[in-house]
């Protein structure tokens, strides 16, 4: 639940702004699965990691 100051914050976001932080979070969520995968994995070279991240997101997998 967001305090009331998070929420009027939030409100008062441009659109575009608002688009930047999805974006950023989007962005983190997927660095944050490859250096998942990259942990059991450490000798998959980072075209198969990023591969696989893909694969993760595009099928909304966990």
């Amino acid at each position: 639940m967001l305090h009331s100051e998070q929420r009027r914050i939030y409100q008062n976001l441009t659109p575009e702004q608002k688009l930047r932080i999805a974006e950023g979070l989007y962005r983190h969520a997927r660095e944050l699965k490859a250096a998942g995968l990259r942990a059991p994995h450490p000798n998959w070279p980072e075209g198969k990691i990023q591969e696989e991240v893909r694969k993760i997101f595009l099928y909304a997998r966990t």
